[in-house]
Parts: structure tokens; sequence; C-alpha cells
């Protein structure tokens, strides 16, 4: 059968654009009914049984059957000894990728995480104290679907705020179980392991690990057990149980954010070559049916040339059938009246990833405010960002650009206010404070600021 992709096509000019546009965009981020119980019921039991609970449903889902949960930790001579197996282009690669990260986030640091103070005329201190967060958990896809990238991503940042602990989980199951499709249970302590996620692991600095995974997982790092730490905020990718699980332990600890289908939108001029485009489109489309493919191009024949590249190029992809259904199902060649338009309806959809595939990209950068990262110019590939431009590639999904960032150093630091008021200040502010406080009816609350005053008050 001969595979199509056919992202819809679209045009601002049309009488039914509107309708056509928001029928594509619309992505129902509720979880089926049945995932959200059986994640309640994981995590309350990992709550009450810790390790014992864990190690069930490990060997349940995963089909990997282990003793105790010594025998499901990876060690540092692991890290190390799968950085020394695997091939040097890709510790060169690794190592590379890993220093750009690294510049990029120290950074970032500099520009935005750290303490500040200064003082009034009358000597009061005011300020803000940057402090790292203690420990942090990792969720890393395991087994045959591996991010060795998504680790740098979040263990690099972690390390630049200064977090001490890092703890990472990475399912491993075992071939045939129900984690990758099949319904036996395992016997084996040694799953599926990917050795460039555990040489990322040494590359990155990671402190512990367990080959653990799914809303156990999640559950472990939250609630903590006899041997997993309990941590204080969870990242990372995972299903839909993991997003669950996430969303549930918000609160006990902090998580990243809840991320959609993964998202590309290209800006073009019709100046790139129209293969490229093609390609960039199927950058995304390769992760996943739901992923989200979008150009918008004033020319409506390079519209036309960049199709016969996606029937072109398809064939020879090897995801080609998740490519075809993302592309027929969630993409869209829009034609638009100019570049101006092009960047209004990109705002609209404040896009996971934005390519501004144009000659001048730094003409039209100014016209657009919401997007997770911004790609500008025809050789910057989203691809480039994703494994070793040095940026985050944590990005918000789903519209969530329009009010949150990538993940950054600040998502491991928290901020705590510096106030020392002089005996000077404190005449001035008690004032203040007390006519406030009594408006309000919190009488200890002024008593306390009038206490400090060098004239006594009329007691009210």
């Amino acid at each position: 059968m001969t595979l199509v992709a056919a992202p819809a096509r679209l045009s601002t000019a049309a009488a039914t654009f509107e309708a056509d546009f928001a029928a594509r965009l619309h992505w129902s981020a509720d979880t089926d009914a049945a995932i959200e119980q059986r994640v309640a019921d994981i995590l309350a039991d990992v709550q009450k049984r810790g390790d014992a609970a864990v190690l069930e449903y490990t060997a349940r889902f995963d089909g990997l059957s282990a003793p105790n949960m010594a025998a499901l930790e990876l060690t540092q001579a692991d890290f190390k000894a799968a950085f020394d197996a695997i091939p040097q282009a890709q510790r060169d690669a690794l190592q590379a990728a890993a220093k750009r990260v690294r510049s990029y986030h120290e950074a970032q640091k500099k520009a935005s995480g750290e303490s500040w103070s200064y003082r009034d005329e009358d000597g009061t201190l005011l300020g803000q104290k940057v402090t790292p967060l203690d420990r942090v958990g990792i969720y890393v896809p395991g087994g045959k679907a591996a991010y060795p990238s998504s680790l740098l991503m979040n263990a690099i940042p972690a390390h630049v705020a200064g977090v001490q602990e890092i703890i990472m989980v990475v399912p491993t199951p075992v071939r045939g179980s129900v984690a990758t499709g099949g319904t036996g249970e395992g016997t084996s302590t040694k799953g599926e392991r990917n050795e460039l996620v555990l040489a990322a692991a040494y590359v990155a600095g990671v402190t512990r690990a367990f080959t653990i995974g799914g809303a156990q997982a999640v559950a472990a790092l939250a609630y903590g057990t006899a041997t997993v730490p309990k941590v204080d905020k969870i990242t990372g990718p995972g299903n839909a149980y993991v997003a669950s699980a996430k969303k549930r332990v918000f609160g006990t600890v902090g998580i990243d954010m809840i991320a959609g289908p993964s998202e590309i939108l290209v800006l073009a001029d019709g100046t790139t070559p129209p293969d490229w485009v093609a390609m960039d489109l199927f950058s995304q489309a390769e992760h996943d049916e739901l992923a989200q493919s979008i150009l918008l191009c004033p020319d409506a024949a390079y519209l036309d040339a960049v199709q016969r590249e996606i029937d072109r190029l398809l064939p020879t992809m090897p995801r080609a059938e998740i490519i075809a259904k993302s592309l027929t199902g969630r993409g869209a060649l829009i034609l638009t009246k100019d570049m101006e338009e092009a960047c209004a309806i990109s705002n609209r959809i404040a896009p996971e990833h934005l390519e501004v595939s144009s000659t001048d990209p730094h003409r039209w950068e100014p016209l657009l405010r919401h997007a997770g990262a911004i790609f500008l110019g025809a050789y910057t590939s989203e691809s480039l960002g994703d494994y070793c431009a040095g940026p985050n590639h944590v990005l918000p999904t789903s519209g969530t650009a329009r009010f949150s960032s990538p993940l950054g150093v600040y998502d491991f630091q928290k901020r705590s206010s510096l106030i020392e008021v002089s005996e000077a200040g404190a005449q001035v502010l008690g004032t203040i404070a007390a006519e406030l406080a009594y408006g309000e009816g919190l009488q200890a609350h002024a008593r306390a600021a009038e206490m400090r005053l060098k004239t006594p008050i009329k007691l009210r």
C-alpha cells in the first residue's frame, strides 16, 4: 500500500479559514479516565508500600523482576562502562553537545540567576537570595525509545543551577513486557538498557539512577521510599501515565510542565529549498501520529513545491507510516496574504518550535511574540536545537508558550526575599503598615509594627 502524507491545504483568504484552522489546531489534553484511575491507584500504593510496590509494578509493566531495589539501581561504574563502550564518534558528540548546553545555561544563570540587594537611604536592606533546589528527579524514557539528549537538557541546567543531587529514573523494559506491547511477566534484572543514555548520565553528572519507570517511578520520586530519595522537583518527558502522575503529584513536588504532542511551525518566504522544509516538517511528524507540522507561506507555488517534496521523500523515511498519519491528521500548508499575516497567525498558535525560514529572518523576529524556541534562517534546522545548539529543548507545547518558557536554570532555583529594616526605616514603614493593618482588622499585625516606633501610637 502506498503511503500518502496529505497535510490540509488552507488559505487565509477562504471564507471557511477560521473554522478549518481551529479544527486543525484542536487537540484534547484530557487523559483517559481509565488511565487517571490506574495512576491514582499506583500513586497511593507506592506512597503506602514504597519499594515493595515499585518492585511489583516494575515486574508487571516492564517485565523486569528483581529481589530488591538495589538490583535496579545503576551505579557510576555503570555510567562509565557505558561511556567507554559506545563508539568514539558518539562519545565526542555527547561531550560536544554537553559543552554547548552547559555554556548556554551558565550564561543564563549569570543573566538572571544571581542574588542581589540594595539599601535605602535610611539603611534598610532589600533584595533577593537565589538558592538551588536540594534534590531533583529526572524522568528519562528508556528501552528502545531512549533520549540521551533529554537527559542532557534536564541534568545540565540543574547542575549549573547548583543542585547537589540529581536522581534519574529510566525504565529498562524486558522485550515482550507490557511496556513494550507484550503481555508476559519477565524474570530478568537486565532489561533493554540503552548505552547512550547511560553514557549521557556519565557526561551530565547524574548522582543516582534507578531502572524504574511509569507512574510508579514518579510516585517513588515524589513521596520517597526506603531506597529512592524524595525529590523537590520532577522534570522530563514520559507517556500518558507519566504525565498524569506528574500532574497528580504537583504540590507535593514541583514539576516542569505537562507536555503535549511535539510541534513545528515553519514561516517561509519561499527562498529555502523546498526539500529542506519538507524534511523539517518530517522531523516533528516522525515523533508521534499526534505531532503537528505546519507551514505558513504567502507563495502558493512554493507550497506546491513542498508538497511534491513530501511525496518524493516520504517513501525514504524509516518512520514513514507515523509521518504520513501525523501530516494527514494534524499537518497543514497554509497560504497567507503576506509574511506579516503569517507572523500574526504564528502568534495565535504559539508553537513549541518556530522556524523562520527566510533570507532576512531578523526582519520578522520582532513580530514574533509567542514560541518555545525561535530558529532563525534557512540553515537553522530545528533538529540542531534538539541536540546540540545549546538552548534547552524542553519547551512549552499546545499553545502554552503564550505564558510559559523553556526549561532552564531558573526551574532548578528558588528565590527568597531579603528584608532588613533599619531603626530609621521602621519609623516610616511602621506607621504605613499599622494604618493598613488596622484597616484590614488585623490588630496584632499593626501592634507588631507600632512596638518598634520611637513615638508611641495611641492604641486603637
